[in-house]
């Protein structure tokens, strides 16, 4: 493996036509097909399937047993938590064939889903927002967002850091305050 400048599992199965950034790790069992593209500084679990054609953006890491399909696009530092499900054809059926209907999942910068969640295709999970585990995400979620339960719905807000906002959208552990806008939160300047 002379030449590369990422870490590959022996056991790694890494198609032609592929992309990978510097310093990013893939692990036991894992599938990278071709036309897909992960960024730099990303750790990609055990038996994990990309692609094809999806992209990836910088400093992501997605848990063991996740499937990324054609459709979704993850900007940088996405954290995909152990055993989420992305969908990517909405009424599947096993003898029609559907691909030509994959709509477009998007997941913005930062934004943490939780394991064993479920994002319906066709939705985008706003920046630094937190899906919670087992959540089922069947519509967008805002930036900033807190999210969970079946369907998944909106219980709170959270900082660039992780933690819950208090009622003044104020971080406990940080100190950054937030304002309201259409697209859930911002930085308040």
């Amino acid at each position: 493996m002379s030449g590369k400048t990422y870490f590959a599992h022996e056991t790694a199965c890494i198609d032609d036509a592929v992309t990978i950034g510097t310093n990013t790790k893939i692990w036991h069992f894992s599938h990278i097909m071709s036309g897909s593209a992960i960024g730099a500084d990303c750790n990609v679990g055990q038996n994990v399937v990309i692609g094809p054609d999806v992209a990836i953006g910088n400093g992501c890491k997605i848990q063991n047993n996740v499937s990324v399909y054609k459709g979704v696009t993850l900007e940088d530092d996405v954290f995909c938590g152990p055993s989420m499900v992305f969908t990517n054809v909405f009424n599947p059926r096993a003898n029609i064939r559907r691909m030509d209907e994959a709509r477009p999942t998007r997941i913005k910068k930062g934004a943490s889903l939780g394991a064993n969640s479920t994002i319906v295709c066709g939705t985008t999970i706003g920046c630094y927002a937190f899906v919670g585990a087992g959540a089922v995400v069947t519509r967008d979620v805002p930036d900033h967002a807190l999210v969970f339960g079946n369907p998944a719905r909106l219980k709170g807000w959270v900082c660039r850091c992780g933690e819950k906002l208090n009622t003044d959208l104020a971080c406990p552990a940080c100190g950054e305050k937030y304002i309201r806008i259409d697209a859930g939160l911002k930085l308040a300047d």
